[in-house]
């Protein structure tokens, strides 16, 4: 016998008690048995594990009840939320700052907010600034005067196709031909 216990489901300890029942029943009829000092009869026993069995059948159902009633309320708060919410938006817009009414409706007015202090706005500008820093970002006039520089590729400028000779349209070499235009 191992000495490691496993974790019985409650469907097997279910059955695991009602075959206990039919055991008695059919084994010990008219018995009396005595288990820790304590004699039970044959009824006695038998209502003891009656009563572990409708205590899992109800716990069960409880549970299955209960997680039906919460999927039922996660279904009709996804459903009324956004209506909620927006009606509350509604009233706020409504009546503004007018405490009593909105307190009608169980609301507070929005609170007005604090002005910021020139220790305030000083950090906000500071953290912008390095936000930006950080970030690489520059505003529109040094963007245009950003210009990409590409070393190793040679460019060869496309001129107007009337203009070429004869000669420079053929290669002179076996070498195919590389292209100028765009990929």
């Amino acid at each position: 016998m191992s000495s490691t216990t496993s974790r019985v489901s409650k469907a097997a300890a279910l059955a695991h008690v009602r075959a206990l029942i039919a055991g008695t029943s059919k084994q010990f009829p008219n018995g009396s048995l005595t288990f820790g000092n304590v004699a039970y009869t044959e009824a006695s026993l038998i209502g003891l594990l009656q009563s572990l069995v409708d205590a899992i059948v109800a716990g069960d159902a409880a549970r299955s009840s209960a997680r039906d009633a919460l999927r039922a309320e996660r279904e009709t708060e996804t459903k009324v939320g956004p209506v909620v919410r927006a009606y509350k938006r509604f009233l706020i817009a409504t009546f503004g700052n007018a405490t009593q009414t909105l307190a009608e409706f169980g609301l507070e007015p929005p609170k007005a907010p604090k002005p910021r202090t020139a220790q305030g706005n000083a950090a906000a500008a500071a953290k912008g600034r390095a936000t930006r820093k950080a970030r690489g970002t520059v505003g529109k006039r040094k963007k245009l005067a950003v210009k990409g520089d590409v070393t190793g590729v040679v460019v060869t400028p496309v001129t107007h196709a009337g203009v070429s000779s004869p000669s420079a349209a053929e290669p002179t070499s076996g070498a195919p031909a590389a292209s100028s235009a765009p990929r």
